[in-house]
């Protein structure tokens, strides 16, 4: 399709959204219309998980499973804190005791391949925590088809095909908080014990068509991640909770989408379009609860649309701060520049920016605020995934439900929604926001400077003008996926291979230099010795002793010298560990060095599936690392930088050069001179000591690869 096919498509769309008394329009700012037959808003986790588990306990034939983070240990519970089910209360065990007592059930869970930054803060090992011992009917799956740079961000679980869950909501830990947000509370705490603030957060559960489009949804998102679909059975409808009221009926409802098709390829921005068409059909309220605020384009819609109805008034609930570092550098600026869209625009008098707080006696926690929700007029009630940034809108997969209102019922019920979130920030009921919706503002203010339990506090807008931060957000928060391999391609141009090539001859040359020129004088154990011998009753010589193995690799400075020079100025012990230390460090830079220099150019040259032998044969690397490290082919640096530059694993590289390089400054260090005697009385008995030794060293390599090829196969 051509560009001006998409204008002109896109053109009509637009038509059409204004000529029609709906938002919700199927192609273009939705994916499906349908309706909910049964519709409930489940505030805070322990209300979801309970609802969660008692459908799951009546589950029959397929369940999936889709998140961001699904944890194992996460607590499936209740505000009781317990479960009376029989069942155990964490959601791997529960999963797999389920399927034991329903021999027909299949159980299917897709979770976000997360990258290494979230490494620390992710369950290690999940697909056996949750598989073991269910015969395959509890299939966990790790999803890596998007594009470096996307997340699968979408909360929804699906129920037999006819009960869904959507939402802002993992299931994982530090999540679980009931809608009493305590300052403190002995049941939240992560499965080490360890205490986190109050969290808030919000899911929906519907049935009827809905859940069953979902349904489709879910199993097209499994398949996307290279699963098999297995056939649904007819089964009678779900039964609905029972601990669950029934807040609507027969409501007409959207499924939003933002999905990344392929790396190169269209993207799905049904998520923006909705939002957009939203807020331009809003006349006098909007309430937003959002984790994230940094997409300048949906904030210049919402303040031009406060400058086209001047009785528009607007609330958004947001974090006080942001959970880690990169969040705090790149959506903090983020977030600044979204408020002051509506400071440029006159405004900002007509819209707050909160954040919610909960006291006791003098302790004052800030509310983790996590929900994706809007409501728009008592019209529109929208409740997903997606937050108001800019990855939500164009990077990440994303999924929400937007909720129109068709009778003064549905309207009652988004008006019911909206006033009982605020009510329950501020330690209200619902009757007294609705007393004082014409001057909520007002309202909040008093509430805030009162010392009640409970208040919204003003956000203060900042902006940090690092040149850090202003290098961290667009990569933590793109418009689009990063597409680092497209990019690589790119840059390697004839000119760059030129350099590359360049780089590679002159580190050879330096190797050779140190060897056979005058630079030799130079390469000299007992002058490097001597030097770091002035520092070696000091705490400052390890450290100069491995800076200088981190220089003297990046110039190619024989690294045998430096090992020898390290051991006889610090003494065995010490010098043994230092020396360790600054080869391993040194290799890593290198190592490093080469990977951003070439490692995204070779697999684009050998392309995916040879890429994927190629990764099979260096996984079984070790052995190969060892016997280069032992006996050296090419200076100690060129060996660094070329691996790099290959898809071995750096786990495989590391280990290697541990194990490898170990013998020699273990043997530099303390048996310098028991291998001088050896040499001046080589009798065959010293020598079968010496080939025995280096066969246990040998063993000892062969089991770390058994070990490391082992722990491949498993993932």
């Amino acid at each position: 399709m051509s560009i001006h096919s998409v204008l002109d498509t896109n053109a009509i769309c637009e038509v059409h959204l204004l000529q029609s008394s709906s938002t919700l329009i199927p192609g273009n700012t939705v994916w499906r219309r349908c309706e909910a037959r049964r519709v409930a808003v489940l505030n805070d986790a322990a209300a979801y998980f309970a609802a969660l588990r008692d459908a799951l306990l009546e589950a029959q034939d397929q369940v999936y499973v889709i998140g961001w983070d699904i944890h194992s240990a996460t607590r499936l519970v209740g505000a009781s804190g317990g479960a009376d089910d029989g069942l155990p209360e964490q959601l791997g065990p529960f999963l797999r005791a389920l399927v034991q007592r329903r021999p027909a059930l299949w159980i299917n869970i897709l979770t976000w391949d997360f990258v290494s930054f979230y490494a620390s803060e992710r369950e290690w090992n999940s697909a056996a925590k949750f598989t073991a011992g269910t015969c395959g009917r509890v299939r966990f799956h790790l999803d890596s088809t998007l594009p470096f740079g996307s997340a699968q961000h979408q909360k929804i679980v699906c129920v037999d095909g006819s009960l869904a869950f959507v939402g802002g909501l993992d299931l994982t830990i530090r999540r679980w908080d009931t809608s009493d947000h305590r300052a403190d509370h002995a049941l939240r705490c992560d499965p080490a014990g360890k205490p986190y603030p109050p969290f808030h957060d919000v899911q929906c559960m519907v049935d009827g068509d809905a859940a069953a489009w979902l349904s489709d949804l879910a199993e097209e998102r499994w398949r996307a991640a290279g699963q098999q679909v297995h056939p649904r059975r007819a089964l009678k409808s779900i039964r609905w909770p029972a601990n669950v009221p029934v807040e609507a009926e027969h409501v007409p409802v959207g499924i939003a989408r933002t999905e990344i098709v392929c790396p190169a390829g269209s993207r799905i921005k049904e998520v923006e379009r909705s939002l957009v068409a939203a807020i331009r059909s809003a006349t006098s309220f909007v309430y937003i609860e959002n984790q994230f605020t940094s997409a300048i384009k949906i904030a210049r819609e919402l303040a031009e649309q406060m400058l086209r109805a001047p009785s528009l008034r607007v609330l958004v609930v947001t974090p006080k701060l942001h959970s880690s570092w990169v969040e705090s550098q790149a959506m903090q600026n983020g977030r600044g520049a979204f408020i002051d869209c509506f400071n440029q625009a006159g405004v900002a008098d007509r819209i707050r920016f909160v954040y919610p707080v909960s006291r006791n006696a003098d302790t004052e926690a800030a509310v983790m605020v996590h929900s994706k929700l809007m409501t728009v007029d008592n019209r529109i009630l929208r409740i997903g995934s997606a937050n108001l940034n800019n990855r939500s809108m164009g990077a990440d997969s994303e999924c929400d439900l937007i909720f129109e209102a068709a009778s003064d019922e549905h309207r009652n019920f988004i008006a019911s929604v909206r006033r009982r979130l605020i009510a329950h920030f501020c330690d209200l009921d619902e009757q007294t926001i609705t007393r004082n919706e014409d001057r909520l503002f007002a309202l909040r203010d008093d509430l805030s400077r009162a010392d009640g339990a409970k208040a919204l506090r003003e956000v203060e807008s900042s902006v940090l003008t690092s040149t850090l931060a202003t290098m961290v957000q667009p990569v933590a928060d793109p418009e689009r996926p990063l597409h680092l391999e497209r990019a690589a391609s790119r840059m390697w141009s004839t000119k760059t291979l030129i350099g590359i090539v360049s780089i590679a001859v002159a580190l050879f040359g330096l190797g050779v230099a140190w060897s056979y020129t005058s630079l030799s004088d130079f390469a000299d154990a007992s002058r490097i010795s001597t030097f770091l011998s002035a520092y070696s009753q000091s705490i400052w010589g390890p450290p100069f002793a491995i800076a200088a193995f981190v220089v003297g690799g990046l110039v190619v400075f024989p690294v045998l010298v430096l090992i020898a020079a390290t051991a006889a100025a610090l003494g065995p012990w010490l010098g043994f560990i230092t020396a360790m230390a600054g080869v391993l460090l040194s290799a890593l830079v290198l190592f490093a060095i080469g990977r951003a220099l070439g490692r995204q150019r070779l697999q684009r040259l050998l392309g995916r599936r040879a890429a994927r032998i190629q990764e099979r044969v260096v996984g079984k690397g070790i052995l190969a690392v060892v016997v280069i490290r032992m006996i050296p082919i090419a200076p100690f640096s060129v060996v660094n930088v070329v691996a790099g530059a290959s898809t071995l694993p750096l786990r495989d590289f590391m280990v290697g050069t541990l194990l490898g390089m170990m013998p020699g400054i273990l043997a530099m260090a303390v048996l310098g001179a028991q291998i001088a005697d050896l040499a001046r009385d080589a009798s065959w008995s010293n020598i079968l000591l010496l080939v025995l030794a280096f066969l246990g060293w040998l063993g000892i390599c062969v089991g770390a690869q058994f070990v490391a090829t082992w722990l491949a196969g498993r993932r």
